[in-house]
């Protein structure tokens, strides 16, 4: 094993230590959502916020949890995903946004992804080497994500998502993701199903609708700023069932 191989394996991005990161970790995008999530932990300790990744532990219903920020985009969130693994995670779940691809994904519901496509090549080609390779994430969370959610009040969607790697060239490839059959268009999630099992993790993912390519629509930053800590109580609890 060369040497280099053996340095890649450490984490040099998040700035944490074994014990500092618990089993079980919500992530998101945002650091704004990160650190708004973790109001609703006990005892929350701020771990990191190197190179913008915001890293907090705390106690969520008498549950060990971590909610740390993943960036924009497969390749920050990959660093994050396969850093987390190293330092401890062996569940974690993408609480993000999306936008709807077709009319009835409504607005301030939440898409549960089953799957996601992605466009040949980019962070996941990498990975995968060419293979056609299976992004979907660990059923039992699809399940206890749905549960969580609907007994919050949200209204579901299940379906394949489309990962994309360029949030302003989306636009021009969402007829194709439509005739594939996507609900909705994200950024991370088919990296996180890919680690997920490439590295021997859990992964699940749940995406609040804030706008619709189908009909044009979109939520308020107010709307938005309010969904963010309903939905984050319902991701919780379904990280804290599993």
């Amino acid at each position: 094993m060369s040497s280099k191989h053996v340095l890649a394996k450490k984490p040099w991005h998040i700035g944490a230590r074994p014990g500092d990161i618990a089993e079980k970790v919500l992530t998101a995008g945002d650091p704004g959502r990160v650190a708004k999530i973790s109001t609703l932990l006990d005892d929350p300790l701020k771990v990191s916020d190197k190179r913008g990744f915001l890293v907090y532990t705390g106690v969520y219903r008498g549950c060990k949890v971590s909610v740390v920020a993943h960036g924009i985009g497969a390749p920050s969130a990959a660093i994050v995903f396969e850093e987390l693994h190293m330092l401890g995670a062996n569940v974690i779940i993408r609480l993000g946004t999306c936008g709807g691809l077709v009319e009835h994904v409504k607005l301030g519901g939440i898409v549960i992804p089953v799957g996601a496509l992605f466009e040949a090549g980019g962070t996941v080609g990498i990975y995968v080497k060419g293979t056609c390779y299976p992004a979907v994430p660990e059923p039992e969370l699809v399940i206890r994500l749905e549960e969580a959610f609907r007994k919050h009040g949200f209204e579901t969607y299940r379906g394949i998502v489309a990962s994309s790697d360029a949030f302003h060239a989306e636009e021009h490839l969402t007829p194709k993701w439509r005739s594939l059959k996507a609900v909705a268009v994200e950024m991370e999630c088919a990296t996180l199903f890919t680690l997920s099992r490439l590295r021997g993790f859990k992964s699940g993912a749940a995406l609040m609708v804030i706008d619709n390519l189908a009909t044009g629509i979109a939520l308020k930053k107010e709307e938005i700023d309010g969904l963010e800590l309903k939905a984050a109580k319902a991701a919780l609890d379904a990280l804290v069932s599993i």
